[in-house]
């Protein structure tokens, strides 16, 4: 049996939540990283006025994401698996050694800023419960259009998608799709629309800057968000993470493969449980533990478990 870490996207993110992460050296370690390489305090990142802006929310999650890993691993041991839905994905690529925190940092600094940039207002992401992928893209058919853009964007659950778009074309795709019988239609906190071809552009800028950073083979097994498959090769990885804000992330798929290759401890990282609560609805058998919430022995507990069963 095999263990993942599962590194949250945006929408997870809360004022306060670098502030609550546990007071240990491995976490102001990261802390104070983050802060000499931005060149300003990461601690000022999470406040709810920071937090309207993509490029703090991103780094947050970055941050808080590497600083909780780098603390379950402080005694060597290791899940077999990594995997980050959305920016989560950095976070990954850190803690799985084929990306330096410094460069993921300055990445993801850039990152926020052009998708910030290139939709100042006006567009987000809406999630949609309760209907299939055919369902919804019937209704994104009936309403996408040159002046009314909107995408599927992620795939949570069999019935649980999100789309991402213009305010406009959201809001006609959640009336639509609450006539259809769809349980719930919700903005999500969002300000971008991710996950779709509107941001092609800003992925090829990302890309450009990506060409100049050193990646290496993940040392743990890292399973792309996008393709759901297992990514092994550094410059197969550059590509996931730099055009990641402009694919369809299939979470579901992602932790199917998880399970079907022998996950059975899920250990969600900072910040929220969501993760965990769609991992719920795949692993029929395991553990599930969200990092907040959970003790620091416990988690070391269910991690020496699940390395000493592989042994």
């Amino acid at each position: 049996m095999s263990s993942l870490f599962a590194f949250p996207g945006q929408g997870a993110q809360k004022p306060g939540m670098l502030h609550r992460l546990p007071d240990e050296p491995q976490i102001a370690a990261a802390l104070a990283e983050a802060s000499e390489v931005l060149g300003e305090d990461a601690l000022a990142l999470d406040s709810a006025e920071a937090l309207q802006s993509t490029r703090a929310v991103q780094l947050c999650l970055l941050i808080a994401g590497v600083a909780g890993a780098r603390l379950l691993m402080r005694d060597g041991l290791r899940p077999d698996y990594v995997a980050g839905l959305s920016i989560g994905a950095y976070a990954a690529a850190v803690a799985a050694g084929a990306l330096n925190y410094a460069d993921a940092l300055r990445l993801v600094a850039l990152r926020g800023e052009l998708m910030q940039n290139a939709y100042p207002e006006g567009f987000g992401m809406t999630a949609v419960l309760g209907l299939d992928i055919g369902q919804v893209e019937s209704l994104l058919a009936q309403v996408s259009g040159p002046d009314s853009p909107v995408h599927l964007a992620n795939i949570n659950a069999d019935n649980q998608l999100v789309v991402a778009g213009s305010d406009a074309a959201m809001a006609a795709v959640a009336q639509r799709a609450k006539a259809l019988g769809a349980s719930c239609a919700r903005r999500l906190a969002v300000s971008v629309p991710s996950h779709s071809a509107l941001l092609d552009a800003p992925a090829a800028q990302l890309a450009e800057a990506f060409a100049t950073v050193s990646l290496r083979a993940p040392r743990l097994r890292y399973l792309s968000g996008t393709t759901a498959r297992p990514i092994a090769d550094p410059e197969r990885l550059r590509d996931d993470l730099a055009f990641n804000m402009c694919r369809v992330v299939d979470w579901h798929g992602t932790l199917r493969t998880a399970y079907e290759r022998g996950v059975r401890l899920h250990v969600e990282l900072p910040p929220g449980s969501v993760l965990t609560g769609l991992a719920r609805r795949v692993f029929e058998q395991g553990t599930l533990v969200a990092f907040d919430g959970a003790r620091l022995d416990t988690l070391d507990a269910l991690l020496r478990r699940e390395v000493g069963r592989a042994e």
